[in-house]
C-alpha cells in the first residue's frame, strides 16, 4: 500500500510527478485511440485516492483548498484525468469533511468502511447523479428506490445520463428518491458496486474533448444493494446536505479547470519565449500580461474560496465564494484560449500541439455544475440577501 506524503510540498511534488506521467496518455485518450483506464491506474499506484481520507484513517487528509491545489496540477498535465479523478473526490468529500464528527453507530461503520475500501483496496468511487432532462439537479430526480421484502436490501431502478468512470471505478454513489415520494425534494445517496447484479453501461459518450472521462449512460436494473451500503445510514437528507454545503457539487472541478487555463497560458508563453523577435513584441507582451492578469485573478480566487471553505464550511460567504470561483475559472478559460489563438496562431489549431487539445477542454467547464447562469443567479440572490439555507430558494 502507498503512503502517503506528510507534508503539502511533498503531496504537490507527487501530484507532478504523476501529472508529468499521465502527460503522454492524454492525446490518444482525447482522440479515442485509448480508453483512459490506464491513467486511472496510474492515478491508484501513486496513492492519490486517498488524498481526502482523515490522516488517522491512513490518508492525506485534505480540505478544500489544498485539494484544489493538487487538482490544478493534474489538470495542467491532463485535463480529462483531473476530472475523472475529481469524480472519486467528488463521490467521498463530503463524508471525509466529517471526520472527527461522532456519528450514529451505522454511520460510523459506514464511514470507517468506506475509508478503508479507498485505502487499504486501492477503490475508486465515482458519482452517479445526473439524469436526461434535470443533469445534475437532485430536487428532478426520477431514479428510485424501495425495501426489499426482507427489509434487508433497497432495491434501485432508473437511469442516469453522464456517469464518469462508467467502467472504471469499484463503487458508484446513486443518487435515488423513495417510490412514491416525487417531488417532496428527499433524495438519498447508496453506494452501489460494479459487481452488483443489473448495472450496465451503454457505450461511452462521444464528446468533443474530456473522452478519457470514461462518461457513459448507466442503466440500474432493481439492483439490490445491502442496507449497510445507504449513505451514512440516512434516507431522505442528500438535498439538504447539499443546500446547506454545496461547495463539492458546485466547485468541486474548478481546480481541474484552473489547471487547463494554466496550461494555456504557458503553452502560450513558452511559444512566445522561443523566439527573440516574438519575445521583442511590443503587441504579445501586452497580451501575455493580458492573460497573467486573467490567470492570476482566477487562481487567487479558487485558493481564497478554498481557505473560505476550510475555514467555515457551510457558511453563506463560503458558498457564495465557491460559486464565484466557479463561474470565473469558466469565464478565464475560454478567454484564455481566445488568446492563445491570437498569440500562437496556427500552433493553437494544430493537432500535433496539446494547446490545441487545452482549447477545446477549456470551454466544458461551462457544462458542468454549477453552470454559468446558475452561479451568478446565486451570487444575485446572496447580494440581496435570499435565504439560500431554504431549498425551496434555489433551483437544486
Amino acid at each position: 500500500m502507498t503512503t502517503l506524503p506528510t507534508t503539502m510540498d511533498e503531496i504537490l511534488k507527487l501530484a507532478e510527478q504523476t501529472g508529468a506521467a499521465l502527460a503522454p496518455l492524454a492525446a490518444d485518450v482525447d482522440a479515442g485511440r485509448s480508453n483512459g483506464h490506464e491513467t486511472y491506474r496510474i492515478l491508484r499506484d501513486a496513492g492519490l485516492l486517498g488524498l481526502l481520507v482523515p490522516r488517522e484513517a491512513g490518508g492525506a487528509g485534505l480540505g478544500f483548498a489544498d485539494y484544489s491545489r493538487v487538482l490544478a496540477v493534474l489538470g495542467a498535465h491532463n485535463g480529462a484525468a483531473a476530472l475523472g479523478f475529481n469524480m472519486h473526490n467528488v463521490a467521498i468529500g463530503a463524508l471525509s469533511e466529517s471526520a472527527g464528527t461522532a456519528l450514529p453507530p451505522a454511520a460510523e461503520k459506514f464511514r470507517a468502511w468506506l475509508f478503508d475500501e479507498v485505502v487499504s483496496g486501492r477503490k475508486m468511487f465515482a458519482s452517479a447523479t445526473s439524469e436526461l432532462g434535470t443533469g445534475a439537479k437532485l430536487r428532478g430526480i426520477r431514479t428510485s428506490y424501495r425495501l426489499s421484502e426482507d427489509r434487508e436490501h433497497f432495491v434501485i431502478t432508473g437511469e442516469k445520463s453522464f456517469v464518469s468512470l462508467a467502467g472504471v471505478a469499484d463503487y458508484y454513489v446513486v443518487v435515488a428518491r423513495a417510490e412514491g415520494s416525487e417531488g417532496t425534494g428527499e433524495v438519498s445517496h447508496f453506494v452501489v458496486s460494479a459487481q452488483d447484479e443489473g448495472i450496465s453501461f451503454g457505450e461511452v459518450h462521444g464528446l468533443s474533448a474530456m473522452y478519457g472521462t470514461s462518461t457513459a449512460a448507466m442503466k440500474l436494473d432493481g439492483v439490490k444493494v445491502p442496507r449497510a451500503r445507504l449513505f451514512l445510514g440516512v434516507e431522505g437528507m442528500s438535498l439538504f446536505k447539499l443546500v446547506r454545503e454545496p461547495h463539492w457539487m458546485a466547485a468541486g472541478y474548478t481546480g481541474a479547470y484552473l489547471g487547463i487555463a494554466e496550461a494555456i497560458y504557458q503553452f502560450s508563453a513558452d511559444y512566445v519565449a522561443a523566439s527573440p523577435k516574438r519575445a521583442e513584441s511590443a503587441v504579445l507582451q501586452r497580451d501575455l500580461g493580458r492573460m497573467s492578469a486573467r490567470l492570476r485573478a482566477a487562481r487567487a480566487l479558487v485558493h481564497a474560496a478554498g481557505a473560505q471553505v476550510d475555514a467555515e464550511r457551510g457558511s453563506l460567504e463560503a458558498n457564495a465564494m465557491v460559486h464565484a470561483a466557479k463561474y470565473l475559472v469558466g469565464e478565464v478559460g475560454p478567454a484564455l484560449a481566445q488568446d492563445a489563438l491570437r498569440v500562437c496562431g496556427s500552433a493553437a489549431v494544430s493537432r500535433s500541439q496539446p494547446l490545441e487539445r487545452y482549447i477545446r477542454e477549456a470551454s466544458f467547464s461551462s457544462v458542468m455544475p454549477a453552470k454559468p447562469d446558475e452561479c451568478l443567479e446565486y451570487l444575485g440572490k446572496a447580494a440581496l440577501g435570499v435565504n439560500l439555507y431554504d431549498a425551496q430558494a434555489f433551483d437544486w
